[in-house]
């Protein structure tokens, strides 16, 4: 396990805007490395790797997206773009890539969900991946944080130091 320290980016529906660290929308409809019922933030490296990991090779009808930066101090994460890390960890790297919504739509568990379970279950905080979008370059990452908070040890904190991001539904008028 290590530390992250940086930035990452998430794309927020605007309707979603007034709550940035809510993971419930991943907890509701679970993900590639979150089962249903699991909050889970999904963010990427880079700006660019946050909207292709959004528009998931439909670009030509992007729909609009709040983009946010946060500052992340976490401990407990896993890098498994490390090849030395997933072999450490019995981990091939084409279960993360896997062709996770097939199987979890027809009531399975997929290679991906089953590894996140396990990492949860070790109580680590998150993992960084590679990008599987549709013709993202090798060197596209995404941070998968499982347990946050706006202070460390497991800070993933959102920047609007102007306060410009809504409070709630009340604050679009």
């Amino acid at each position: 396990m290590a530390r992250f320290q940086g930035l990452v980016f998430r794309a927020l529906e605007p309707v979603f805007s007034s709550s940035p660290h809510s993971g419930e929308g991943a907890k509701k409809c679970g993900g590639r490395f979150n089962p249903i019922g699991v909050a889970a933030l999904y963010t990427s490296l880079t700006e660019g790797g946050v909207l292709a990991e959004h528009n998931q090779g439909f670009s030509h009808r992007p729909q609009p997206k709040t983009i946010c930066a946060y500052d992340v101090d976490c401990e407990d994460i896993i890098d498994l773009t490390s090849s030395k890390e997933r072999s450490r960890l019995g981990i091939e790297l084409d279960d993360l890539s896997c062709g996770w919504e097939l199987t979890a739509c027809t009531g399975g568990i997929p290679p991906s969900g089953d590894i996140a379970t396990k990492l949860i279950k070790d109580s680590i905080a998150g993992i960084i991946v590679p990008s599987f979008a549709i013709n993202a370059s090798p060197s596209r990452k995404n941070v998968v944080f499982w347990k946050w908070s706006t202070k460390p040890p497991h800070q993933v904190k959102i920047i609007d130091d102007s306060g410009r991001l809504p409070h709630n539904q009340n604050s679009w008028s």
